[in-house]
């Protein structure tokens, strides 16, 4: 799996990564009072934004990259639970902010709705690229004329 991974420079992935960067800063200043749909569509789109974000860098199949981005995530919400058991405080708010200061089982469930989504829109670019209906599309039994 390492070997199969390279560097590189994916000009559409950088923007993808700024467009999902803008988007998160919004839902954590515009969004602020939206409570748990800011949260935690916030933490779908964390775990997306992690992925563009490798992917820019990284030329990589999607799995390897989507489940990297899944793991950020994790050890972020077990840095969180950490901190909580050592009663250690982030004094930085703008920080507090990004990593969050609870741990929260919704949280795991949020990243991994954004692993599957990854890999779901991943899956639909390629059958866009490819030409291919998708999987679920109606086929005619009916020869084309």
């Amino acid at each position: 799996m390492i070997r199969a991974m390279r560097w590189r420079f994916d000009l559409l992935s950088l923007a993808w990564a700024v467009a999902l960067f803008v988007l998160l800063v919004l839902l954590a200043t515009v969004g602020a009072r939206w409570g748990w749909v800011r949260s935690f569509f916030g933490d779908v789109l964390a775990v997306a934004w992690v992925y563009v974000v490798f992917k820019t860098f990284v030329a990589a199949r999607v799995l390897p990259l989507a489940l990297a981005a899944f793991g950020v995530g994790l050890l972020v919400e077990l840095g969180q639970f950490l901190a909580s058991t050592w009663h250690l405080h982030i004094p930085n708010r703008a920080l507090r902010i990004v990593l969050g200061a609870t741990a929260d089982w919704w949280d795991v469930v949020a990243y991994a709705i954004g692993f599957v989504a990854v890999l779901a829109v991943e899956g639909a670019v390629r059958r866009l690229r490819a030409g291919r209906p998708p999987a679920s599309a109606p086929r005619s039994s009916m020869p084309a004329h």
